[in-house]
């Protein structure tokens, strides 16, 4: 009797799968099937209908002679894969970006051979990343990237540029640093919002800008409902483009500011009463869309406004994208060598901006090249603190008071004061009625100031919240002028 016969069928699954994959788990506790000597993991609990784990060995052990298993015997052989992983040490995976050794950063193909881009301070290179080093996920948002071009020269940026049709050079200089930011893992970067008339090529704007990182087969799609749908498909992906947008509820403009600068999700494990599994994402976001309405503050600080105009001439669907699938490989390769230049750079940290990432990679973009990516940055954070405030009655009606506080004074009262002040202010003479969505208690007109904090600042008016025995209180202060240093005196 030949030994695999003697064997239950759930002990041959298990010894051949451990003898060619290496398991383990994540921080959240999901075991991982990675093959020996590939760099891409699959989840072993994995049920998609291609490219699962279960397939994996499936074919394995039929192409092997091994025979072929009936479902029991995986599943018994797979669970006892599972618990004897959860003992193995924590590693991580990644989708599209990983962090590498030495300061180098790699950039998955997406290819069934694991062929991968490693950006590191000296340049770039295409090879297959060693599995101790980087572990990659894919899903089926994974598309495959063309290998890019080395010694392009940069004209690949031109190429780009040529094919999108953005209104001036600031919006250019602005989506070339969220390129290079959307290749490194740990700079959270802001939202690009490609706005622009009707006719403007959005969509296709964003699809492209999108596509140099995730591939042809990357798309838009539509805002989902829920932030539930929405955390689905930021963690099945890299980037996550939403087209069209025409309105944005407070919730859904929270989750998006979440889904910028990081943010952890705990949900109650299916079938279960106590477990819990987390899923933590950061995620280059992209939007497109005519008018979103009105912009709450704390979104506005994380987006990045693009504008485009509409195009001189009309071209087809298929000529275009056909040209762009040309011009792709260029494409990527120039951006890879930016991206190192950029890398390369050495620049002071803004230290006024939220985004302060960001902001310094605008700062060493602008060292690479000279393009003034942080100025177009600034001036696009004041367009926005201007669509804040046109949108916003409360903020109107503060900077209205302000100008009757003496700069360089302050103005303390409580929260019920200032609503009475606020009102008046906006009342005016007429006494207009107050309009929906005023504030109607000393608390959420605390709330809503505190959250119009950053776009008041910016208009030289800053609201500061304090307690003394008697209460607490809020003061609002108009800072006085800066005076002209004084010339030296003519020799």
């Amino acid at each position: 009797m030949a030994e695999d016969e003697k064997n239950p069928a759930r002990e041959i699954i298990a010894d051949y799968a451990q003898a060619h994959f290496r398991y383990f788990r994540t921080a959240d506790g999901t075991v991982y099937a990675q093959r020996n000597g590939h760099p891409v993991a699959r989840p072993i609990r994995s049920q998609g209908t291609t490219g699962s784990h279960r397939q994996e060995l499936l074919v394995g052990l039929y192409k092997d002679g091994r025979g072929v298993f009936n479902g029991t015997a995986m599943k018994e052989a797979l669970d006892l894969i599972e618990a004897l992983a959860l003992s193995e040490p924590v590693r991580a995976v990644h989708i599209r970006v990983a962090p590498g050794f030495d300061g180098a950063t790699w950039l998955d193909l997406g290819r069934t051979d694991g062929m991968s881009v490693r950006i590191h301070p000296t340049g770039w290179d295409i090879a297959v990343p060693d599995p101790g080093e980087v572990c990659w996920r894919r899903t089926q948002l994974t598309g495959e990237l063309p290998l890019p071009a080395k010694d392009t020269d940069g004209k690949g940026i031109d190429l780009l540029f040529r094919l999108c049709n953005f209104a001036s050079a600031s919006s250019e200089c602005l989506a070339m640093a969220w390129l290079v930011g959307c290749l490194g893992p740990s700079v959270p970067v802001p939202a690009p919002f490609l706005t622009g008339p009707q006719g403007a090529g959005k969509s296709t704007a964003g699809r492209m800008l999108m596509r140099i990182i995730e591939g042809m087969s990357g798309d838009l799609r539509r805002a989902p409902k829920d932030e539930e749908n929405l955390l689905a498909a930021v963690a099945a992906g890299w980037i996550t483009a939403l087209d069209n947008l025409s309105h944005m509820t407070p919730d859904m403009s929270d989750a998006m500011c979440c889904i910028v600068t990081g943010a952890e999700n705990v949900k109650r494990a299916l079938f279960t009463d106590g477990d819990v599994f987390r899923v933590g994402y950061r995620r280059p976001l992209l939007l497109t869309g005519i008018d979103v309405g009105v912009i709450r503050p704390d979104l506005a600080e994380r987006l990045l406004p693009l504008r485009l105009e509409r195009p001189a001439g009309r071209r087809t669907e298929a000529e275009l994208w056909a040209e762009y699938a040309d011009v792709l490989p260029v494409v990527l390769g120039s951006l890879l060598d930016l991206t190192v230049k950029v890398r390369a750079a050495e620049a002071e940290t803004p230290t006024d901006l939220r985004m302060a990432d960001f902001a310094h990679l605008c700062a060493q973009l602008d060292v690479a090249t000279g393009l003034g990516a942080l100025a177009a940055y600034r001036a696009s954070l004041d367009d926005l603190n201007d669509d804040v405030i046109e949108g916003d009655l409360l903020a109107q009606t503060v900077l209205q008071h302000a100008e009757t506080i003496t700069p360089g004074t302050a103005q303390r009262m409580t929260s019920t004061e200032w609503l009475a002040c606020l009102s008046r202010v906006y009342s005016g003479d007429e006494l207009r009625a107050l309009p929906k969505g005023w504030p109607t208690t000393g608390k959420v007109l605390s709330d809503r100031l505190k959250r119009l904090q950053p776009t008041l600042a910016a208009r030289q008016v800053l609201i500061e919240a304090g307690r003394t025995k008697e209460g607490r209180y809020l003061e609002m202060t108009r800072p006085a002028p800066t005076p002209p240093h004084e010339q030296p005196p003519l020799p």
